[in-house]
C-alpha cells in the first residue's frame, strides 16, 4: 500500500523553540489537508541546528522537552518523526522522536557523530546503537539521521565512491534488517558548491545497495555562516531521483512511495556554481540580518567590485527599501568611482549617502602630527582612512538599527588585504568566502540576471584608492595565482611542495603561505560571513595565532 511523507523543508532558528514548534504544527496541519501519512522534519529541527553550547544549559533542554510535549496532541491521525535533542540517563543524544496519534511510539539516536570541518557533535552527544523502525499502512519504515546514511566524513567526499558498499553504513543496514521496507533521513547537510550532486549520487547509490526507496529530508535557511540548502529529495530503490524540494526555500511538498517507486514534483536545483553561490550569499544575509533582529543593511559603496556586488546581494536579500549605500570618497577617490557608485545605487533604488573623509582625515592626522614627525605616508595612513570609513559605517549601524555588511573577499582575507576596524568592521562578511575570480563571476552571473552592475566596475583593474594611482596588484600577486594556491592550501590542505609541483612558482607559493599565516590574527576578529567552499575561514578554520608553521613540507592529508 503506498504512503503519502510530507516533507517539512524549515527554516529554522536555533533556540526559537516557540517559532520552530509553530513552523512544525504547520506542517502538521499542511499535511492533514494534503492527505499526508507522514510529516518528517529536519535534523534537530526543533532546536535548530547547530545548537553549539546551547545544549549544555539545563534550562535549554528542559525547554525543547517542554516543545515537543507540545506537539504531542497535534498528531491526530498522522505520524510526526521530529528532531530534536533528548537526554536519558545522563546520556545526550541527537534524536528522531516518532510522534503517532498523540503518543511518542519510537525514538531513533544518531549513530556516527560527525567531529571534522564544521561538525562537533562529539563534543555534545553521545551516539545511539539500536535501530528504529516502525509500521504506518502496514509498511515498515526506518530512520537514520544524517551522517548515519554517509557513514562518516561526508564532507570529505569529492566524488562518491564505493556507495553501494553497506559495510560503511552500519546504522542504514541494521534499519534493512529490522525489516525497514523505506528509510527516512533526517538532514543538517550545510550548502557548498557541489554538494548536492554529491548527496544525490551517493544516496542513490545507498538505496539500490539496501534495494529500498530512501527519503531525505533537509533543513533549508541560514545560520551564521552555515547555510543550508534545502532540496530534499527521494531516490526509488533502484536509485533514481524521483522527487526534489526546491532549493533554498522554505517548503512543504509530498511524496508517495510504493514498494520501490517514488512519486513527486521534481524540482530543479542550481545549474551552475555561480547561481548556487548566489542564492546561498541571498539566503545567508538575509537570515543573518531577519533572524538576528536589524532593521536592514548598510554598506561602504566604494566604486569597486566587492561592495558592488555585496550591495547587489543585499538587495536581493533584503529589498531596495532596507539597503542604505554609503559612499565615503577621500583625495585618492577616482571620478569614475564616484560617478559609478552613483550610478549603481541609482539603478538599485536605494537610499544613498556621501560623506567625505578628508575633513576628518586632516583632523586626525594633525592631531598625531606631533608623534609622526618626520614619518613618511605609508600604509599607517592607507589604513586610517579605512578606519574613518568603518567608523562612520558603524556611527549608523548604532543610530538607525542596520547591520554593516563588509565587503572584503577570501583573496583579501587570506593575505591580510584588509585594516581591522576599517574595511573589516561590520557585522556580517558577505563575500568572506568568495576568492576574487569568483567573485567577478557572480558580478556578471547577477547582471544575467538584470543590468545592476555598471561594466565599468567590472572592467576596471581593483583598487582600494588609498594612496596615488594604487592597483591592488602592487601588493599582491596575479588573483589566478593567489586565489589557485588558496584553495589548494586551505580548501584542500595541500603542502607547499605540492602546490609548487602544480606549476606555480615557489616564491609566489611561499609568499602566500606565509601571509595566509601571519595574518590568522586579523581573520580571528572579523564577523562571520557565508560559507561558499568545503572550507571557509571560521568554524572551520582552526589555526592558532602564534605559531611558526608555514607549511613547507607535509603529505594532503
Amino acid at each position: 500500500m503506498p504512503i503519502k511523507i510530507l516533507l517539512a523543508q524549515l527554516n529554522c532558528t536555533v533556540g526559537d523553540l516557540t517559532g520552530n514548534g509553530e513552523k512544525i504544527s504547520n506542517a502538521l496541519e499542511k499535511a492533514k489537508v494534503d492527505g499526508a501519512d507522514i510529516v518528517v522534519t529536519p535534523e534537530l529541527a526543533l532546536s535548530g541546528y547547530p545548537p553549539e553550547d546551547l545544549l549544555l544549559r539545563e534550562d535549554f533542554l528542559m525547554a525543547c522537552d517542554l516543545e515537543l510535549e507540545s506537539l504531542r496532541a497535534k498528531t491526530e491521525n498522522i505520524t510526526l518523526v521530529v528532531g530534536h535533542p533528548y537526554r536519558e540517563n545522563d546520556r545526550l543524544y541527537n534524536a528522531a522522536s516518532i510522534i503517532q496519534n498523540g503518543k511518542i511510539i519510537g525514538r531513533y539516536f544518531k549513530q556516527e557523530l560527525p567531529n571534522y570541518h564544521v561538525f562537533d557533535e562529539d563534543r555534545y552527544f553521545d551516539p545511539g546503537l539500536d535501530a528504529c523502525v516502525f509500521s504506518v499502512n502496514g509498511v515498515r519504515i526506518g530512520v537514520n539521521i544524517c551522517e548515519d546514511i554517509w557513514g562518516g566524513r561526508a564532507e570529505e567526499i569529492d566524488v562518491v565512491e564505493n556507495a553501494e558498499d553497506l559495510s560503511l553504513v552500519r546504522a542504514a543496514r541494521s534499519a534493512k534488517d529490522a525489516g525497514a521496507m523505506v528509510l527516512l533521513v533526517l538532514n543538517a547537510s550545510p550548502f557548498h558548491l557541489a554538494k548536492q550532486a554529491i548527496r544525490t549520487d551517493l544516496v542513490s547509490g545507498r538505496a539500490r545497495a539496501l534495494d529500498m526507496p530512501i527519503v531525505f529530508c533537509n533543513m533549508v535557511g541560514g545560520q551564521d555562516e552555515l547555510v543550508f540548502d534545502g532540496a530534499s529529495f527521494a531516490v526509488t530503490s533502484s536509485g533514481y531521483l524521483g522527487f526534489q524540494s526546491p532549493a533554498f526555500s522554505h517548503s512543504m511538498d509530498c511524496v508517495e512511495v510504493d514498494q520501490g517507486d517514488v512519486i513527486g514534483v521534481r524540482h530543479a536545483y542550481p545549474e551552475t556554481e555561480e547561481e548556487a553561490a548566489y542564492e546561498a550569499l541571498v539566503r545567508g544575509v538575509r537570515d543573518y540580518v531577519l533572524k538576528n533582529g536589524f532593521k536592514g543593511a548598510i554598506i561602504g559603496l566604494s566604486g569597486g567590485v566587492d561592495s558592488a556586488l555585496t550591495l547587489a546581494v543585499a538587495v536581493d536579500a533584503l529589498g531596495a527599501e532596507n539597503v542604505t549605500a554609503v559612499m565615503m570618497p577621500s583625495q585618492f577617490t577616482a571620478n569614475i568611482s564616484l560617478e559609478d557608485a552613483r550610478k549603481m545605487a541609482e539603478i538599485l533604488d536605494v537610499r544613498y549617502e556621501e560623506i567625505a573623509i578628508k575633513p576628518i582625515f586632516d583632523e586626525f592626522i594633525a592631531g598625531l602630527s606631533s608623534v609622526f614627525v618626520g614619518r613618511e605616508f605609508d600604509t599607517t595612513e592607507e589604513n586610517l582612512q579605512s578606519r574613518i570609513r568603518g567608523t562612520l559605517l558603524m556611527s549608523m549601524s548604532n543610530k538607525f538599527g542596520s547591520l554593516v555588511l563588509t565587503t572584503g573577499n577570501k583573496s583579501e582575507m587570506s593575505t591580510g588585504y584588509a585594516t581591522l576596524y576599517g574595511d573589516m568592521a561590520g557585522g556580517y562578511a558577505v563575500l568572506k568566502d568568495l576568492g576574487k575570480q569568483m567573485v567577478y563571476r557572480l558580478c556578471k552571473y547577477r547582471n544575467s540576471l538584470s543590468q545592476v552592475i555598471p561594466n565599468r566596475i567590472i572592467e576596471r583593474p581593483p583598487s582600494a584608492e588609498l594612496r596615488p594611482d594604487q592597483l591592488d596588484q602592487d601588493s599582491l600577486p596575479p588573483y589566478d595565482t593567489l586565489d589557485a594556491v588558496v584553495e589548494q592550501y586551505v580548501e584542500q590542505n595541500r603542502s607547499i611542495e605540492e602546490i609548487v609541483q602544480e606549476g606555480y612558482l615557489r616564491a609566489d607559493v611561499e609568499r602566500i603561505v606565509h601571509l595566509i599565516h601571519v595574518n590568522e590574527y586579523k581573520r580571528r576578529q572579523a564577523p562571520p560571513g557565508v560559507r561558499i567552499t568545503r572550507r571557509a575561514f571560521g568554524k572551520d578554520w582552526r589555526f592558532p595565532i602564534t605559531s611558526t608553521f608555514r607549511g613547507k613540507v607535509g603529505r594532503n592529508s
